[in-house]
């Protein structure tokens, strides 16, 4: 598995997983050392009893009689023996050979011999390892026949099993030591862990005992630092959460009461024309209900249309705003015709690239046209205008020469359900807020101003150019 996979499997386990191997290596490398350093001891120890042994033959060498004579210390050497707790071997001769006392076949030393400084190397005597010392000093006086300097070499070996053993003693106990605190630490460190991980586990307990309506914030009072953000990314989440809680319930408190007086309205209507019997009277009875349904069907959608642009996930795709603009016009020349509205398109001749969502714009974009031609009425020039920014950006505007908002209105334009007070025509106040809402979800921005020589309205959607590698991005 991962460590991607053990993280979400278990931080504890990733934790352990990750920090066990780590304290393998530790251990493997401690022991490497205590063995070398075991080595290095019983080394030092074991040859220094070579050197003490091989002091005793030197100081009982004498030239008097002309040639080399050796008084050996028995005692001394079988002392030696029974520490060494093995054999013992030695060798006295002058470094041309030409006298030799002892073991003539001792392994010889892999360097040349500084006068008065000891030498120990490792070797192979008869058969069997062993660690010799070697030793070199001039004679004084020289051997007969010898007018220049001579030197005499000493050499002392002992076989290995004693230094062996305590080698493996100091070993085991290393080895032991560090298993003991290998176990110590992982013991320290799963308590360490678990002690470490129980601010997560309150927050696992709180959050799951929480009543389902209940969006107060998370408590982070006591969390360590390191989870501080983790409850202030949950409070984060629970204020949005609760803030689209509260959108829906206003957007459906606002709904039940825009569509309870059509209603009405209607069931009064139906039962008016069940009454009269007069067919022409009838008629227009009919008449008004129809255009009564029309007006509550249009502010059904436009509902519809409002709680999809404010909870549906976002479908980017590349579409061209000249030629969404150019179908636009053509589809409402006709209801601006019968109005009475001269509709232009003011737009670059070339096409114009944008990436966002193109039926969610149309909608908006239509809901600007239709509000300037019905409430600009007859006379009046509505202009749909597409142009490219400087900044990265794409401009589309209605503009018209109608009779427009008040200025303290202006501020207000976009709020759901609000409507101006000097309006005559009915409408359900939901299509300011239907283009503000899909500007906001093309992450850009909608301005209502005053149109050109302070007439009319002038209602502005600036978009981003996104990226082609966000436009689906979701």
């Amino acid at each position: 598995m991962t460590p991607l996979g053990w993280a979400r499997a278990s931080v504890r386990r990733f934790l352990l997983v990750l920090l066990l191997p780590g304290l393998g290596v530790v251990i493997a490398g401690e022991l490497w050392l205590g063995w070398r350093t075991a080595s290095d001891a019983a080394d030092a120890a074991y040859d220094r009893s070579l050197l003490g042994a091989v002091k005793s033959i030197d100081s009982s060498i004498s030239t008097a009689s002309g040639g080399i004579g050796v008084e050996l210390p028995y005692r001394m050497l079988e002392f030696f023996e029974l520490t060494a707790q093995g054999q013992v071997f030695y060798r006295v001769a002058t470094e041309d050979g030409l006298v030799e006392i002892g073991s003539a076949d001792l392994p010889a030393p892999p360097r040349p011999l500084t006068t008065g400084q000891p030498q120990f190397h490792e070797g192979d005597y008869l058969g069997r390892a062993v660690r010799v010392g070697s030793y070199a000093r001039e004679l004084n006086p020289p051997l007969a026949g010898h007018t220049g300097p001579q030197r005499v070499v000493i050499q002392v070996a002992e076989t290995l099993e004693a230094r062996n053993h305590f080698r493996r003693s100091l070993v085991l106990q290393s080895l032991a030591r560090d298993i003991l605190l290998m176990l110590a630490a992982t013991g320290l460190l799963a308590l360490a862990i678990a002690w470490a991980m129980r601010p997560l586990d309150r927050l696992r307990q709180e959050v799951d005992a929480r009543d389902p309506q209940d969006l107060t914030p998370v408590d982070d009072t006591g969390a360590p630092a390191e989870v501080r953000p983790l409850v202030q990314a949950i409070n984060h989440h629970i204020e949005r959460h609760r803030e689209q809680t509260e959108a829906r319930r206003r957007f459906v408190d606002d709904a039940s009461h825009q569509l309870r007086t059509p209603l009405t309205t209607l069931a009064t209507q139906v039962a008016y024309a069940q009454r009269e019997a007069d067919p022409a009277a009838q008629r227009q009875v009919l008449e008004s209900i129809r255009e009564q349904l029309d007006e509550t069907i249009r502010q059904t959608n436009q509902m519809l249309s409002l709680a999809r642009a404010d909870s549906a996930p976002p479908q980017h795709q590349p579409f061209d705003a000249v030629a969404l603009a150019e179908a636009l016009v053509r589809q409402w020349w006709g209801p601006a015709r019968e109005q009475g509205v001269d509709l232009g398109l003011d737009a670059p001749d070339g096409p114009l690239p944008l990436q966002g969502e193109p039926d969610l714009l149309r909608e908006a974009l239509a809901n600007l046209l239709h509000n300037a031609i019905r409430h600009g009425g007859a006379g009046c020039r509505v202009t749909l205008v597409v142009r490219a920014e400087a900044a990265a950006a794409v401009r589309l505007a209605v503009v018209d020469d109608g009779p427009g908002l008040p200025p303290d209105e202006l501020a207000r334009a976009g709020e759901r359900f609000f409507r101006g007070r000097a309006s005559a025509v009915p409408g359900s106040g939901l299509g300011l807020a239907i283009v503000r809402t899909v500007a906001q979800r093309h992450g850009g921005q909608m301005h209502v101003q005053a149109g050109p020589g302070h007439r009319g309205l002038a209602v502005t959607l600036t978009l981003p150019v996104l990226p082609a590698h966000q436009s689906t991005a979701g």
